[in-house]
């Protein structure tokens, strides 16, 4: 008798396991993650530049908050190392550029701010709006002048999305403002000059 308890009681756990398993499927399947593609880094004649885009990155409650005229902002973190092999990597240099869309509902244009900049570039649709948050073209990573000839480079990035502060401490109440907060991997390109 004391056999067939434990065969029960280990059967009704594996089938426990089993059943919380494959529900847990179907809700990471569909958790879209936000990421960087497109990484290309060429140069001019003075500056090393980057260009990449972000994916994923506006999610729909989120696309809700801003259409009711909630800021958003993306901040790009972007860091140039100098390949060393005898001892680690140096840091060459180190940027933030961050992007802000507001949303002003009795225009019904759409604003995105660079670097905190005073003057915007203003959308008449959501779609180029996003376009412009999502894409980081020709973005000045280092002066050629501080890089040396005949060096090998690295350079990493990430975007995250800066916490939603809404006046008042209304974050408070508006609980799903929580679930925007992303930050995707660091991603690494190589380059040399």
């Amino acid at each position: 008798m004391k056999i067939v308890k434990n065969n029960f009681c280990r059967i009704i756990l594996i089938s426990l396991f089993l059943v919380l398993g494959f529900m847990r499927l179907p809700m990471q399947a569909h958790a879209i993650e936000p990421k960087i593609t497109d990484i290309l880094i060429t140069n001019n004649t003075e500056n090393v530049l980057l260009y990449a885009r972000l994916l994923d990155g506006f999610k729909p409650d989120m696309e809700l908050a801003i259409l009711a005229g909630i800021p958003t902002t993306f901040t790009m973190q972007l860091e140039i190392y100098q390949v060393r092999s005898l001892i680690w990597d140096k840091k060459i240099t180190r940027h933030e550029i961050k992007r802000t869309i507001k949303y002003d509902n009795l225009q019904k244009t759409f604003s995105v701010y660079n670097n905190g900049g005073t003057q915007p570039v203003v959308f008449s649709d959501f779609e180029s709006a996003q376009k412009a948050m999502a894409d980081f073209n020709g973005i000045v990573a280092v002066p050629l002048s501080s890089l040396v000839k005949g060096n090998n480079y690295y350079l990493i990035i990430k975007v995250k999305m800066d916490k939603v502060r809404l006046p008042l401490n209304m974050e408070k109440v508006f609980l799903f403002v929580s679930y925007w907060d992303f930050e995707t991997a660091w991603n690494r390109q190589n380059f040399s000059y």
